[in-house]
């Protein structure tokens, strides 16, 4: 009797896996339409970016339909877990705390973080302009960058987007010293600092070279280091949940495909001007 309780229970969870097991012929991938050039939306409400681009040859490789939805920032790893979706990519970057709750991919793309500032104002002479230092492979240089902009820092008012990997590593690393005031779109920080309602915003040199480009942000400029790695994560990957292992492999191989023979070098070129591709 207890062998067959147990040859049945076993047949029963088998058969549950089997339920729960994914044919995955169709992948959702939410991104958020509002952080360019990775991903933005334009004036007709259709999405565009490295991203939206590099999505489409991803879902063609894994040889899967794919839809892409549009989701705010601050709810799209709840929105993944909840099911709204099976997939992000939307400039995110691979964090260990973000790998308490979600998996990703490999990375597909890396810019690090920066300064914006306006111009004629004392940030702007944040020294160490364009130099990158990355946190892990480079911790000596990262700090002695971080003390080089520290007394220039000091007092004043950083915009960073909510959630995002910048608003952490402003905190762990300047903490008291400045005031760090959190925004739910990139866009917001951008007209505070162009009212002079805080000092600098930190976000990805990406992003900010094509804000710049803006007849309406033409006040604003790059200032100081770029800093990558470590607390700043591996890179923007695709982020998944931790159960569809099967699918993280299909982006993965996907993913070795496209770098290998080029393509997201030259879609990183096209809308970033150099290439970001983590190899």
């Amino acid at each position: 009797m207890k062998k067959t309780l147990i040859a049945a229970t076993l047949g029963l969870t088998a058969l549950a896996a089997t339920a729960e097991a994914k044919d995955w012929t169709h992948v959702t991938i939410a991104t958020e339409g509002a952080f360019a050039p990775w991903n933005f939306t334009e004036a007709d409400g259709t999405l565009t970016g490295y991203e939206v681009d590099l999505y489409k040859v991803l879902c063609e490789r894994m040889e899967v339909e794919c839809t892409l939805v549009a989701q705010n920032w601050d709810g799209i790893i709840p929105g993944l877990l909840a099911g709204k979706y099976d997939a992000i990519m939307a400039g995110m970057s691979a964090t260990a705390k973000r790998e308490e709750v979600i998996s990703f991919s490999q990375p597909y793309g890396s810019t690090g973080q920066t300064f914006g500032v306006l111009k004629g104002s004392d940030l702007e002479e944040l020294p160490l302009k364009g130099e990158v230092f990355n946190l892990a492979n480079n911790p000596d240089g990262a700090a002695e960058a971080i003390e080089a902009i520290r007394p220039m820092l000091k007092g004043k008012t950083i915009g960073v987007q909510s959630s995002a990997i910048s608003a952490r590593f402003m905190q762990e690393t300047f903490g008291d010293e400045l005031t760090i005031r959190e925004y739910k779109a990139t866009e917001q920080h951008d007209l505070d600092l162009l009212a002079g309602r805080i000092d600098a915003v930190i976000a990805s040199p990406a992003y900010l070279m094509t804000t710049i480009k803006e007849p309406a942000n033409a006040e604003m400029t790059m200032a100081g280091p770029r800093f990558q790695g470590g607390i700043l994560g591996r890179g923007s990957s695709v982020g998944l949940r931790k159960e569809d292992t099967e699918l993280r492999e299909m982006f993965d191989k996907a993913l070795d495909s496209v770098k290998a023979d080029g393509t997201t070098k030259a879609l990183s070129e096209k809308w970033f001007g150099f290439d970001v591709t983590v190899y």
